[in-house]
């Protein structure tokens, strides 16, 4: 339009590093983070990002360089996603719970330069680093800084603590200024980050690649999301490393609010950090919810304020909704992916639902609902036609996204950046249905749906049932081969403590609430394999029951 135009009066790139800048100005007295007996100011933690980024560009790490971070939540983790990119540099958070041998796997195709490891982890970084030496065409191995937690006091962290490394965090930080002159991206769609998928249906995590715009829309998106006001408090349950925390260490710097940090999650740890510190907010998993609903009773309290606990993942069966009411948590239920920034969806309440029976409004509220304010679109799709699924709450299809919050992509894998765009939009691999009022509703992943006797069993449906059976603890249904119909399917279920009960009592129990084939036709006690966002690894279970028929033969 003639009269107008496009420079630096009225475009800056967007990027989460200015939410810092501002935190720094408007929160400056305020405390931004608490770690025992540990805390910083807003304008401390600012101070300390910034020496972080200079401390990193002295020792030659340029724009776009890989730094990997193997640590718990803990004060250097958070600084580290502001510092990181303040250097110009892209942050790689790596999963604590993974071994030296995925660790290696996982430097090799990232390739930092740097490697921060909380001293924990120590060891398990030396041994990948020692796997990287020993292979063939072997990177250059990433130099290591290590972060010694001082309210971690342990002998074996001292032990670790008195090995000759390259950098120590502290004295590492201490070499930087805080008068560094921040390096702002040249473009927003610049990476900042690559996290990786959780390995839920693989053994073989994704490098997902973060952009500045997308980690900045998402964290305003999370703030609102979390229904969060200025200067929440924020327990850390939700791992950093896992979708950069849902892109919550960015949003809480936006809000000004005070971050709590929690090295490892007991139901205890909540309960306990929820009253000293008058906590407003957290995150976690279902089987984050699930642990403290079933937290033994010299734990389990009702909450002194009401908490906003924002989950994802697997739809939360509505008996653990209810009863997360009851203790005083108002839970929102979100949905999304890695590749989505975390959340992507949200189950947006609406106040007629208010006046319905417990049991209806948690069955609601498990529904993944509608794209938030940061996402273009999200719809069900039939994956072949790309038509859009009839609003009916029956017709399955493939659950997609469209817009600024999903992946610039896999790293250094186009083929499978291709297929997951294919179509123009993000195709989840979760199927699912929409309802009349446009709310949708995931169903199952497409790997996990069961086809028995040419019918479509729901996974999720099946087990929401079974949760429901007073002595269990957890459950995850999958598909077992089955000469006549298939597929039936199986179920893998962990009893609550001091509880027992035969695999005929569950099989019945399914078939006085379920159509008959539905139910499962094989039970199994047994601990579930686990990501370390507490998401049950089914492709694990459907080799198991493959070793179920070997045994039967």
């Amino acid at each position: 339009m003639e009269g107008t135009t496009r420079c630096s009066a009225n475009y800056v790139p967007l990027t989460p590093i200015s939410f810092l800048e501002r935190s720094a100005l408007v929160y400056r007295d305020n405390v931004s983070i608490i770690h025992g007996s540990l805390n910083f100011t807003w304008k401390q933690t600012r101070d300390r990002c910034v020496s972080l980024a200079s401390a990193l560009s002295l020792i030659g790490i340029f724009r776009h360089d890989v730094v990997a971070a193997l640590a718990p939540n803990i004060p250097a983790m958070y600084e580290l996603h502001f510092g990181v990119p303040m250097a110009g540099a892209v942050l790689c958070t790596l999963n604590t719970r993974y071994d030296s041998a995925m660790i290696a796997v996982l430097l090799k195709r990232s390739e930092p330069k740097l490697l921060f490891v909380d001293d924990q982890f120590l060891d398990i970084a030396q041994g990948a680093l020692e796997i990287l030496s020993r292979s063939s065409g072997a990177i250059k191995l990433p130099r290591l800084v290590v972060i010694h937690d001082e309210v971690k006091q342990s002998s074996e962290a001292k032990k670790q603590g008195s090995l000759e490394l390259e950098f120590e965090y502290e004295s590492f930080l201490a070499s930087g200024t805080s008068d560094f002159e921040i390096i702002w991206p040249n473009d927003e769609c610049d990476p900042i980050a690559v996290t990786y998928t959780s390995g839920t249906t693989s053994t073989h995590p994704k490098g997902v690649v973060y952009s500045h715009r997308g980690a900045y829309l998402n964290a305003l998106a999370s703030i609102l999301l979390n229904h969060m006001t200025l200067m929440p408090v924020y327990l850390w349950v939700v791992p950093m490393f896992h979708c950069n925390g849902w892109c919550l260490p960015w949003g809480m710097a936006a809000q000004g609010g005070t971050n709590i940090c929690l090295r490892s999650v007991t139901a205890k740890g909540i309960f306990d950090n929820i009253d000293f510190h008058n906590v407003s907010h957290m995150g976690g998993a279902p089987a984050v919810l699930n642990m403290i609903i079933n937290a033994p009773e010299n734990v389990k309290r009702l909450v002194p304020r009401k908490v906003t606990v924002m989950t994802g993942g697997a739809p939360p069966p509505f008996h653990v909704l209810f009863k997360m009411e009851e203790l005083g948590f108002e839970v929102v239920h979100s949905y999304g992916s890695t590749e989505t920034y975390g959340p992507g969806t949200i189950c947006m309440w609406k106040p007629e639902w208010n006046s319905l029976a417990p049991e209806a409004r948690a069955k609601l509220k498990s529904r993944q609902g509608v794209h938030h304010i940061g996402m273009g679109m999200v719809d069900v799709k039939d994956p072949e036609t790309m038509k859009s699924v009839p609003q009916d709450g029956k017709t399955l299809g493939e659950v997609m996204f469209r817009g600024n919050t999903v992946m610039n992509g896999y790293l250094k894998d186009l083929k499978a950046t291709e297929a997951a765009f294919k179509g123009g939009w993000f195709r989840t691999g979760d199927l699912g249905v929409k309802h009349p009022d446009g709310y949708i509703e995931v169903k199952d992943r497409s790997k996990d749906i069961i086809v028995s006797g040419g019918k479509n069993i729901s996974t999720v449906e099946v087990e929401s049932v079974i949760f429901s059976h007073p002595a269990v603890l957890e459950v995850a249904v999958v598909g077992k081969p089955d000469d006549h119909r298939g597929e039936t399917p199986c179920a893998f279920v962990k009893l609550k403590d001091g509880y027992k009960v035969s695999a005929n009592e569950i099989i019945k129990y399914c078939r006085d609430r379920l159509p008959h084939y539905m139910a499962p036709t094989t039970v199994v006690f047994t601990d579930l394999p686990k990501t370390s966002t507490g998401k049950t690894q089914k492709f694990i279970l459907r080799q198991r029951t493959q070793a179920i028929i070997s045994s039967r033969l």
